[in-house]
């Protein structure tokens, strides 16, 4: 290991447990002279030589009432971030390709607001906050995602160079946060859906749900709708059948990876058992979820669409 990473990882090294509020200390906030501040400072030397050189009086006194005023915005610098309490939240799950929000909560107990601070979890993408005196703010600090299942958020990167910009003051912070990313959704042609019963097993052949006879079982088709009489008097000659009824009987779909084609990535083929998930629900229709070694029953709802979408989120084939 060379010099830069030891001595990078000796002086990032702390971090909380993720999960507790965690208070900005001296320890734990850095500050070094900012692009502008080097330029302050070679102006103020070159002032000086100049005074020393034409014995100025009044140059001299310009030159330290400004080097003065550059000490005192540096420890304004340092200020804005020391006793900062960073309190980690909550993400909401999103698809991939979207952009996840990790949620913070920044608390100032100060009598003094804290301005200008910027917070930054990739480069190019980040957040300014102001947390007024004696309150609090919710940052959600936004992150690009690419590919599904769990996101950990990295290192977030706290920024100020308030308040004459000839400082920047930063600090690391490392909440144990995590984003569920489902599924990129492909567009497909929904496979076909089976009759089901409405409130459990139909009784009796009239009205809206007549029965209109049997089918062969088809592997989107739920265990639950097998005809087990019929087929147990055919037992070994076909297949397991359906009960088939007509009229208004309400419809479900099983998405199955077993529907897909097999000659397919593994990521396309959830990609289009995300679509036809998502196809079904905004049509109304209650879907369920087979997948190799899960199985989830027809349902419909926010709670069910979630669990199947996670399911598909976390499969491995």
């Amino acid at each position: 290991m060379g010099i830069v990473a030891t001595l990078k990882q000796q002086l990032f090294r702390w971090r909380s447990d993720g999960t507790a509020p965690l208070r900005l200390g001296q320890r734990r906030i850095f500050i070094i002279p900012s692009r502008g501040g080097l330029l302050f400072a070679l102006a103020l030397v070159v002032m000086l030589i100049g005074a020393i050189n034409y014995n100025l009086a009044l140059g001299h006194a310009l030159v330290f009432l400004l080097a003065g005023l550059g000490i005192v915005g540096m420890i304004h610098t340092f200020r804005n971030l020391h006793g900062l309490v960073i309190t980690p939240g909550r993400s909401e799950p999103v698809f991939a390709g979207a952009t996840a929000h990790f949620e913070l909560t920044l608390d100032n107990d100060r009598t003094s607001p804290r301005l200008a601070l910027e917070l930054e979890a990739e480069t190019g993408n980040s957040v300014m906050a102001t947390v007024d005196r004696k309150k609090g703010v919710k940052i959600k600090i936004p992150l690009g995602t690419q590919k599904r299942g769990w996101l950990d958020l990295p290192r977030v990167r706290l920024t100020t160079r308030y308040p004459l910009g000839l400082f920047t003051a930063w600090a690391y912070l490392q909440p144990a946060m995590r984003c569920l990313i489902y599924p990129q959704p492909i567009a497909a042609p929904l496979p076909n859906a089976s009759p089901s019963p409405v409130g459990g097993e139909r009784h009796g052949d009239g009205g809206q749900e007549d029965f209109a006879g049997f089918r062969d079982r088809q592997p989107a088709d739920s265990p639950r709708h097998v005809a087990w009489k019929a087929s147990a008097r055919n037992v070994g000659e076909r297949p397991l059948l359906i009960k088939q009824f007509s009229g208004g009987a309400e419809v479900e779909l099983i998405v199955d990876w077993r529907l897909t084609d097999d000659a397919l990535p593994d990521e396309t083929r959830i990609g289009i058992l995300t679509g036809w998930l998502l196809a079904a629900e905004t049509a109304g229709t209650p879907f369920g979820l087979s997948l190799p070694g899960l199985e989830i029953p027809p349902a419909s709802g926010e709670r069910h669409r979630q669990r199947c979408l996670e399911a598909l989120a976390l499969f491995r084939s």
